[in-house]
């Protein structure tokens, strides 16, 4: 018989909350994946991490990381260079947080409303969109939708700053709790706050899961 498992593609921007990928948030949004019938693919962008922190003191250590090579961490050596991506290989797109998506995906950490998105992320995601597909991101990932679609419905949560920030890029905002998530169905996009708020491990899990959800819905005719 053949597979009728969805495929998600899930980009990663670094291992690491405070310079790339949030660890949490891209673990249990795998493991919501395949809890909920679907296989996922792991990619990310073959470029030099914007800096590396020490996640103890917070402050840049003298060190040069790739992002590509930091996020096969989380993925186990299971990895693709974005560069590669093709939206007709997959069902859905996932972004996770943590400040890489906001550093090494977009600079949207230095330039704010300015920023600029990484070439293979805008690809990715304007593919899918062009495609139809559905998108889902957490955390500050929203940010790189809010900079790419017109007047896309998201959620950051509840942070003043980040809210006016994705609202000057034309994007509109809902305020939510930590597991909640918004739908913009219109766009086919899924966003939930994750970190954005003060938040538990299993809040985070419980926000990846109903974002999970809420994506393969959106490929149920």
């Amino acid at each position: 018989m053949p597979d009728t498992r969805k495929s998600i593609a899930v980009i990663l921007s670094g291992c690491g909350n405070q310079d790339g990928a949030e660890i949490h948030e891209s673990t249990l949004t795998l493991l919501a994946i395949h809890k909920n019938g679907a296989d996922y693919s792991c990619y990310a962008p073959n470029i030099k991490q914007h800096h590396t922190l020490n996640h103890i003191t917070g402050k840049e250590m003298d060190e040069e990381r790739n992002v590509l090579i930091e996020s096969a961490r989380i993925a186990r050596g299971s990895i693709t260079d974005l560069a590669e991506f093709s939206a007709a290989d997959h069902d859905a797109l996932i972004l996770p947080g943590g400040l890489g998506a906001a550093k090494n995906l977009s600079d949207y950490a230095f330039a704010g409303t300015a920023c600029t998105i990484n070439p293979d992320v805008q690809k990715a995601v304007t593919d899918m969109i062009a495609a139809g597909k559905p998108i889902g991101a957490l955390c500050i990932a929203p940010v790189i939708l809010a900079r790419l679609l017109e007047d896309v419905l998201i959620t950051v949560g509840q942070d003043p700053a980040a809210i006016a920030a994705v609202e000057s890029m034309g994007a509109r905002h809902r305020t939510t709790l930590q597991t909640e998530v918004v739908v913009d169905k219109e766009h086919r996009i899924v966003t939930t706050p994750c970190y954005m708020l003060n938040a538990r491990v299993d809040q985070i899990a419980a926000g990846a899961e109903r974002l999970v959800k809420e994506v393969l819905d959106l490929l149920t005719p």
